[in-house]
């Protein structure tokens, strides 16, 4: 009987997950990474203890929770936070999927002498033909996490299993009630656990109070950046045409909420961090063919040389349906991305991810 430790969240997904493995006759436990402790004492969505306790419970599965606070806020929500603060969007979950859900799971993994860990995301995982593990999106589009993924490693890839690629979200619902698991109607989340009311500016700006607080009479490296004030709103040839809330508060693309009046739709196309300044543009402005990323991982294949070229499928965002593109490493580490049609709004400090053409991960990279 093979041993396999599932991350559970306290979500209908995780709880299914477990489920569905124990029924294949595998030794379940399930182990709770205590990722956020929010000020009100609560637990952060992607890890609610008690839900995950009485799942465990329910399934007759041993039950672990881990303590990971303090390594999310340095491997998470700092760089999270440092990511705003030098106007890019970032992804905080490809982060802690790769430095610090796997990266910790498969270390109790490892002391419980597990065989595998187990998630509940929406992805294949598969190994192809040249031995290389990688993630295939899931059969429902709707739910497919695959670009969440496309960091992972191989030695983690190749100790995972994701059981629910081939469910759709009221099919692991069905399963999840059917069985009798108290999470069953449970809601899903929709927000990063740490910033459940989406109002990330404010988030920043309480993180950073709390983080430099602490960091007083320490080093200046042990403080966070402070949080820029309110700026100039520019146009692309740098002509003001207002006063902005402060760069946290926006995003490439966003038109509603900035609060300036223009006579027409008028939409956020750079942030200057340097000079504290928001672009502001018409909407054609918004689209490129050109996309260049760094820090970049491959899964379907062992990397690119320079020079060399391949066709591929990238996303620029989570949401964005995959376009055909030319990929190009480049000499200096970086990839450059040639779309055959323009992409909106592609925003540095997010992720391309590109796809062959059987919808899996080759790699991707943090859009520059």
């Amino acid at each position: 009987m093979k041993k396999v430790l599932v991350g559970m969240s306290g979500g209908v997904d995780s709880a299914v997950t477990a489920y569905l493995l124990k029924k294949e006759g595998y030794e379940v436990c399930g182990v709770t990474l205590r990722t956020w402790a929010p000020d009100d004492g609560t637990d952060g969505r992607c890890c609610e203890i008690d839900d995950a306790r009485r799942v465990s419970e329910a399934l007759g599965i041993r039950f672990y929770p881990l303590n990971c606070v303090s390594d999310f806020a340095r491997t998470v929500v700092d760089p999270f936070v440092r990511s705003y603060l030098s106007g890019q969007t970032p992804n905080p979950c490809i982060e802690c999927n790769r430095f610090l859900k796997w990266e910790k799971m498969l270390y109790a993994a490892k002391v419980m002498q597990a065989d595998y860990i187990a998630t509940g995301h929406y992805a294949h995982v598969v190994q192809l033909e040249n031995g290389r593990y990688t993630v295939k999106k899931a059969l429902y589009a709707a739910k497919d996490q695959t670009y969440m993924l496309y960091k992972l490693t191989q030695e983690q890839l190749a100790a995972t299993l994701m059981p629910l690629g081939d469910y759709a979200k009221d099919q692991v619902r069905q399963i999840a009630q059917e069985a009798s698991l108290p999470v069953a109607h449970k809601p899903d989340s929709q927000e990063i656990c740490f910033v459940t009311d989406g109002h990330y500016a404010d988030f920043i700006e309480e993180y950073t109070k709390k983080k430099n607080s602490a960091a007083s009479g320490h080093s200046a490296a042990d403080s966070l950046m402070q949080v820029p004030g309110s700026g100039n709103f520019v146009d692309e040839n740098g002509n003001i045409l207002g006063t902005h809330k402060g760069i946290t508060h926006y995003t490439i693309g966003q038109r509603k909420g900035l609060g300036i009046a223009m006579g027409r739709p008028i939409y956020v196309k750079e942030i200057r961090a340097l000079s504290n300044e928001v672009v502001l543009s018409d909407e054609p402005a918004l689209f490129k063919n050109v996309v260049t990323v760094r820090d970049v991982n491959f899964l379907s294949i062992p990397g690119m040389a320079a020079g060399e070229q391949l066709r591929a499928r990238a996303k620029v965002r989570y949401h964005h349906a995959a376009a055909p593109a030319l990929l190009e490493m480049l000499d200096d580490g970086l990839l450059r991305i040639t779309f055959d049609d323009p992409v909106r709004a592609a925003a540095p400090g997010q992720s391309s991810v590109f796809y062959d053409e059987n919808d899996c991960v080759i790699g991707g990279g943090i859009i520059m």
